[in-house]
């Protein structure tokens, strides 16, 4: 290894140094002024980042995440002037040029490390040497810790085909390795994120019918990903031992399941006590490599996603979303800066030897929604994330404690042109014809909540925004002395809308805020009489719960109804049989929440071509019943025990994974067995 690492600073050197000389005559402003000043430049800069970054890194820390990366790469650009001042034959024009030559060296030397094959695997090894020593007094012990590595949004089946066509080939490798065992899951009716995890991480996802709904007694509605709202979720859901309570770390979650350790988590980002921005982050800023390396990530990830937006419009590939310039820099959050960063907590953790760590990998959903659950970028994106997990593998097996890994999803995705790229109008619009209301009088959901991505990017200025460095102080002013959240509930001076409409991938949920409880189908039929019969009567509408006073809940489709009490009875067509043999049971559960939206829709499924009906502007989607989206899967040690049934719902995943932590001796699960 010492080898390897002394060869890597050598090329590193040499490769700066000809970079330097090939920008020279290319680069306005910018006198590099031979061989020997190149050669002294570089390895003086390398001296520099050594001894002088560490520091500046650790000073603007929280600027340097504020601006996401913006902050260190000035910081580069000074660098560079520092080393001109230096060396006298280097000439350099100002701040700018600076900047300019410091990522087109990274640049460089990133390809040609990449052609010698010693570039990530090295550079990483010699990041885990240096971490090595942080932690003041790592957890040693003998009992395993577990590592629960999620890729938000991949379904069983997309897994499956990944798999067998090289896409994810370290999972490949452990599964012909005999090492680990793919098992499919099944996911409540609610398929998004935040039940699921809420689930998974708590055991209790009761009362989460969507990613957002309409609370009566609140005023207004729970955004999944708003942090107070997941705050809320959480102090719900949470009996203090969930997965992570016994000294575990969340790492951007939606819920923490009550990790003492929480860093980008939606239900801790205003908390305080929970950690700030710091340690965490600062061993990975710490290397002007490593930040450059981001910021070029960033940049091409961006490039990445413009190049296959046109690509969609010139084939005009279908099914497709509008994927504005705006998107691009969202979508390089979630595939570069992120995941980076969540890398780097989670190899903290390993080297602290926390006996339990849950991370979500959001890049694979992110670029699904917008471009399709198996189109090349998304696939391009889950090979990253593959070989994120190839890292965190690598650090773990050097680790102060054994460590066993768990990859698993919370949810799939499924596929299919939207709502309303279908049929011309939105399910917003669909209402309020139907009742004959005003755009004023129809309250929805705001544009861009369901965007997990732009969830996380409030939880990294919220976390950027806490501490008493001067950088933070600066972060607040910068945001208006705290980073504000979205309110929850509307102002008492605010009349409330008359109905609201909202959307969870395919699943739909109408509230009529100004009735009292749950809204009976008869009093639906006196206040809007021509309601059920358009949302009946419509194609890309599969089916609805309302609830009938004498009947109780009934699930109605445009040829039959399905009774949700005794015994289930149907009437005519059954409008539940295209979704599995469980839908009953799934929907008869949100059907008893307290919080159940007066009427709950569920697009259409086309089974033929396992294709679903968003009602937001998404090609992938999720949330409701159809197709893979409710299929996960877990990928576990083959040493764990087997489930001995089928794993449906998400708080039985959890039961099914304090199980394999009493099993490897986590004394804090004991008792705790996989639900049979």
């Amino acid at each position: 290894m010492r080898q390897i690492l002394g060869l890597r600073a050598a090329v590193s050197v040499v490769t700066a140094a000809g970079a330097l000389l090939v920008l020279s005559p290319i680069v306005p402003g910018f006198d590099v002024g031979g061989v020997g000043p190149a050669l002294a430049a570089a390895a003086i800069s390398g001296l520099l980042n050594g001894l002088l970054w560490p520091l500046l890194a650790r000073i603007a820390l929280p600027l340097t995440v504020l601006t996401i990366g913006g902050a260190a790469l000035v910081l580069n650009g000074a660098m560079l002037l520092l080393v001109a001042a230096i060396v006298p034959a280097l000439t350099v024009d100002g701040l700018g040029t600076a900047i300019i030559v410091t990522l087109a060296v990274t640049a460089l030397s990133t390809l040609v490390a990449a052609a010698l094959s010693i570039d990530d695997d090295a550079r990483f090894a010699s990041h885990l040497a240096r971490r090595r020593s942080q932690p003041s007094d790592p957890i040693r012990s003998t009992v395993p810790g577990v590592l629960f590595l999620e890729i938000d949004g991949l379904a069983h089946e997309i897994l499956q085909r990944a798999l067998r066509d090289g896409h994810v080939p370290t999972l490949a490798q452990w599964i012909a390795d005999g090492d680990h065992v793919l098992t499919r899951w099944e996911t409540d009716w609610s398929s998004q994120t935040g039940a699921c995890q809420a689930g998974i991480l708590h055991g209790d996802n009761e009362d989460m019918p969507a990613f957002r709904w309409w609370e009566k007694e609140r005023g207004g509605p729970i955004v999944t990903n708003h942090p107070r709202d997941a705050a809320e979720l959480e102090r719900r859901v949470s009996n203090g031992r969930g997965l992570l309570h016994d000294d575990g770390a969340s790492r951007a979650n939606i819920l923490s399941g009550d990790a003492p350790h929480s860093l980008l988590t939606m239900s801790t980002v205003l908390d305080v006590r929970r950690g700030k921005l710091g340690a965490d982050y600062y061993t990975y800023f710490a290397s002007p490599f490593n930040v450059a390396r981001t910021l070029l990530l960033t940049i091409g990830d961006m490039a990445t996603e413009l190049w296959f937006a046109l690509g969609q419009r010139r084939r005009d590939e279908r099914p497709r979303v509008p994927r504005h310039l705006s998107y691009a820099p969202l979508r390089a959050f979630a595939t570069a800066i992120q995941l980076d960063l969540q890398v780097e907590a989670v190899v903290g953790d390993i080297q602290a030897g926390r006996p339990t760590v849950y991370t979500t990998f959001l890049a694979y959903d992110e670029v699904a929604h917008h471009s399709g659950i198996e189109r090349a970028d998304a696939l391009s994106v889950l090979r990253r994330v593959d070989r994120r997990i190839a890292r965190i593998a690598h650090a773990a097996a050097q680790g102060p404690r054994p460590y066993e890994l768990i990859v698993l999803s919370d949810h799939g995705q499924t596929q299919g042109a939207t709502f309303a790229d279908r049929y011309g109008t939105t399910l917003e619009a669909l209402v309020r014809e139907a009742c004959d209301a005003e755009p004023k009088r129809i309250g929805q959901a705001s544009e861009g909540d369901s965007d997990e991505a732009g969830g996380q990017i409030k939880a990294v200025l919220t976390e950027a925004a806490t501490g008493d460095s001067a950088p933070a102080r600066a972060v607040r002013t910068l945001s208006g002395r705290r980073v504000e959240i979205e309110e929850t509930t509307m102002p008492d001076d605010k009349e409330l809308p008359e109905i609201v409409v909202m959307a969870s991938g395919c699943l739909g949920l109408i509230s009529f805020p100004r009735l009292p409880g749950r809204v009976s189908r008869a009093t639906i039929d006196t206040n809007y009489p021509a309601l059920l019969t358009a949302l009946l009567t419509h194609p890309g509408i599969g089916f609805v719960l309302v609830r009938d006073e004498a009947r109780g809940d009934l699930v109605l489709g445009a040829g039959g109804e399905h009774e949700l009490r005794d015994g289930g009875a149907v009437t005519g067509a059954d409008p539940l049989a295209p979704f599995g043999p469980r839908a009953a049971a799934h929907v008869a559960r949100t059907a008893a929440f307290p919080h159940c939206p007066d009427i709950v829709v569920n697009s259409t499924y086309w089974p033929q071509t396992e294709e679903v009906a968003a009602f937001e502007e998404l090609v992938g989607s999720h949330g409701g019943l159809g197709g893979p989206q409710s299929f996960p899967f877990i990928l576990a040690p083959a040493t764990l025990p087997a489930p001995e049934q089928e794993i449906v719902g998400a708080a039985h995943v959890h039961q099914v994974l304090c199980g394999w932590l009493a099993a490897l001796g986590h004394t804090a699960f004991d008792g705790t067995t996989p639900r049979g």
